[in-house]
């Protein structure tokens, strides 16, 4: 602990430049002894370390000295502060890892490339839940990276939409998407997806596994994405959409690879100012709670049941609200 703290200091002060024992102290949340302790222990270690007196003073170290990472250039540096999610260190416990990281690279980058990447921080902010979800407990999200890390077993009981089950598993990795962690582990020598929030418990074992050769935890992702999708059922919806309107039938159903080729090629309006195109949602019912917030502005065509189901949906809203009166 104290080796790693006075190599906190001294990357404090290259970073930094003058600071005061009290701001070290607070920046390392420990005493003022402490840090005066630390102070002299680098200064008898050779570090070239000295005290500004004075109201303005502060600790600070003999211009030019510093350790240095070679081989970094500018895009390379700001892209070590571009690829750091916060939230996601620190739901896996890394967040302290994290911030530690960062400092050593910016202790250790010249002047002009350490500005680059300090503006990466101050304009650049990634955030991966999406709008209006509400973060996910994940009480073990740690212990299945620790699992990770160590390659060792897990053990945990798993809550399935029909009970919940205890099983143990070989945690290969973790994934987080659109805000929600996922664990990729092998069980009964196939590989299967697990997501973090849904275990009940979990504790890791003492029993060691072998990683399979060669396995690439992006490909395996990738791969096993476009075969859940290809699973999924395709409806394809014939539509015509008020034209100041295209865009916005566009965001409201999330469209894919298959229904943005078709907004990107629509055809121009009609005489009544509307367009007809071909878009695929994966369910009759995802079809119709998309569709339904566009009210009059979008019409289906097709298939006739989701006609259909968004007529009875228009017939009963017309019949819940019959004695509003209408202003035009």
């Amino acid at each position: 602990m104290r080796a790693s703290r006075l190599v906190s200091i001294l990357l404090l002060l290259q970073t930094r430049g003058r600071m005061t024992a009290a701001e070290l102290a607070g920046e390392l949340e420990t005493s003022l002894r402490t840090i005066y302790r630390d102070l002299d222990e680098l200064a008898a270690a050779g570090v070239p370390v000295y005290a500004d007196r004075g109201p303005t003073g502060g600790y600070r170290l003999v211009d030019g000295y510093r350790t240095r990472l070679t081989g970094l250039n500018a895009d390379e540096a700001e892209a070590l502060f571009l690829s750091g999610l916060e939230g996601a260190a620190a739901q896996l416990g890394l967040e302290t890892v994290l911030a530690a990281a960062q400092l050593k690279v910016l202790a250790a980058l010249p002047p002009e490339l350490r500005s680059r990447a300090g503006r990466i921080r101050e304009r650049f902010h990634l955030v991966a839940p999406g709008w209006f979800s509400k973060a996910e407990d994940l009480p073990f999200l740690a212990t299945a990276a620790e699992a990770v890390w160590e390659s060792r077993r897990l053990a945990m009981t798993y809550r399935r939409a029909d009970a919940d089950t205890n099983r143990v598993v070989e945690p290969l990795g973790l994934v987080l998407k659109a805000g929600i962690w996922y664990m990729v582990a092998r069980r009964d020598g196939s590989i299967r997806t697990y997501r973090i929030s849904r275990m009940m418990a979990a504790r890791v074992t003492e029993e060691r596994f072998e990683r399979p050769e060669g396995f690439d935890l992006g490909a395996h992702w990738d791969q096993s994405t476009t075969e859940f999708e290809r699973g999924v059922e395709q409806l394809d919806v014939t539509v015509l959409v008020d034209a100041d309107w295209l865009r916005d039938l566009e965001y409201a159903m999330m469209a894919g690879p298959y229904s943005r080729d078709a907004f990107d090629h629509a055809p121009p309006p009609d005489e009544t100012g509307r367009i007809r195109l071909t878009v695929r949602f994966s369910s009759i019912g995802n079809a119709h709670d998309d569709l339904v917030r566009l009210g009059s502005h979008v019409e289906v065509l097709a298939p006739p049941e989701l006609r259909e189901r968004l007529g009875r949906t228009a017939h009963a809203l017309a019949a819940l609200y019959a004695d509003v009166p209408v202003r035009p």
